[in-house]
């Protein structure tokens, strides 16, 4: 039998190409050479990661115990705080440090770059760590509150990777009303700055704690939330709780620890800087028959912008509204409560209250207050487990609300370290402007 000859020259090809196929057998491939891969090629060979590869950090970042390593020095941690048992409705945030890690899986160095910034966060010269957990007591808050105020003071107190000869650090501030604008004698970037992942939002307490020491001032906060959280301990009513001799609350009680209430304690302890701070996305309702959660509220000091405001105002009134009340250069702490975005957008929240804003009206309130000098911030009360269908919506809007401020704050920090000024001279031009890019958030 004869095969024409256009099959064998068929046959042929194809058996040439199955010799340098992609799929031979590796035991068929020669052995690599037999001295030692040098350390560069092992890392242009294998030092890459996909979005559903390796161990989950946020954003595929260096994982470092940080409590525990005081010797690698960094700029900017991302520090898990998994505690919850301080909420008054749902429990379950203890789970959000996890959920927020897996969902940044797709932030990568190779895919970071941020286009309204115009910069990649994460291929900057400074040094970012996913500094893992603190590990919080599950069964005893005052210890919690001990532990989390510990680890805030012992991390905040380095040096910074990026300037790591600080000048000495300021006295602790003699009051509530004093400038922290003169209060601040730090080189830029002087200390390395951390952004939580709750976690419920009581670990604001000792956050401010500490940089209220380590500024030597009170901080301004800046504040998304459905609720107030400056709630009097005993509007939470309990005939169980200590006779109350003090009008303002009793610190000594453990049950005025909650994550509805740390800001007014806060204010009791002089950690806010009085009439320049902002609540953003308030929606809740209010305790009793009157306005007394707003009488508490105002004695914190805090302009209040609620969810329907945006109809309203619109996004840039707001921004023009948080910058003239907060301004450039009070330290600012940025406290973001998930359950300001609408529980149909994030229902993975411990205490939803619908009609709240989107997560693009949120990303784009948070880029318009760039210019902030934020020294520290967290992302609270992500609860993955009331995700409708086991999904990471709730995760995933949080993971990007990360990067948002993660990125403001590495873009601040440049142009501070390029001016070599102080505190609020990063506050000017910024990359995206020098280089002619078009702001999508203006």
């Amino acid at each position: 039998m004869y095969l024409p000859l256009s099959v064998l020259h068929l046959a042929a090809f194809i058996s040439q190409v199955s010799a340098k196929s992609l799929y031979d057998n590796p035991e068929q491939d020669p052995l690599p050479p037999s001295q030692e891969s040098t350390l560069e090629e092992l890392h242009k060979k294998w030092d890459f990661e996909w979005g559903f590869t390796g161990i989950s950090t946020f954003a595929h970042l260096k994982h470092v115990k940080c409590l525990t390593s005081p010797h690698q020095p960094f700029d900017i941690g991302i520090i898990g705080c998994p505690f919850d048992t301080a909420v008054s409705y749902r429990p379950g945030a203890r789970f959000g440090p996890r959920a927020i890690r897996a969902a940044s899986s797709r932030q990568t160095s190779f895919r970071g770059f941020n286009h309204r910034a115009a910069l990649n966060p994460y291929t900057t010269p400074f040094t970012i760590f996913d500094c893992g957990d603190i590990p919080v007591t599950p069964f005893d808050n005052n210890l919690a509150l001990r532990q989390m105020s510990e680890a805030y003071r012992e991390l905040g107190s380095r040096a910074a990777a990026i300037n790591p000869k600080p000048k000495p650090q300021p006295q602790p501030h003699p009051s509530s009303t004093s400038s922290s604008s003169n209060a601040i004698t730090q080189q830029p970037w002087s200390r390395p700055k951390l952004l939580t992942l709750g976690g419920d939002h009581s670990l604001s307490l000792p956050a401010l704690r500490a940089l209220s020491k380590l500024y030597g001032s009170p901080i301004s906060i800046l504040h998304f939330d459905a609720h107030l959280d400056t709630w009097h301990p005993y509007k939470y009513p309990s005939s169980w709780s200590p006779p109350n001799s003090n009008p303002q609350g009793d610190l000594s009680d453990p049950a005025s620890f909650n994550h509805g209430s740390m800001f007014h304690l806060a204010s009791l302890e002089g950690l806010i800087h009085n009439s320049t701070s902002v609540h953003g996305g308030l929606r809740t309702r209010l305790s009793g028959s009157d306005f007394s959660d707003y009488a508490d509220d105002d004695q914190a000091g805090f302009l209040r912008i609620h969810s329907d405001d945006i109809d309203d105002l619109g996004i840039n009134r707001i921004v023009e509204m948080i910058m003239q009340r907060i301004g450039t250069e009070n330290p600012v702490y940025l406290s973001v409560d998930i359950d300001v975005l609408d529980p149909g957008l994030a229902p993975g929240t411990g205490t939803p209250e619908p009609g709240g804003w989107t997560s693009r009206e949120l990303i784009r309130i948070l880029r318009g207050v760039e210019r902030l000098n934020v020294v520290g911030a967290d992302v609270v009360e992500v609860a993955p487990m009331y995700d409708a269908g086991g999904g990471e919506a709730t995760a995933l809007a949080a993971a990007q609300v990360v990067f948002e401020i993660l990125t403001s704050m590495v873009k601040r920090g440049i142009g501070e370290m390029e001016l070599g000024r102080g505190s609020g001279s990063g506050s000017g031009g910024t990359r995206g402007e020098e280089q002619g890019t078009k702001r999508d958030e203006l």
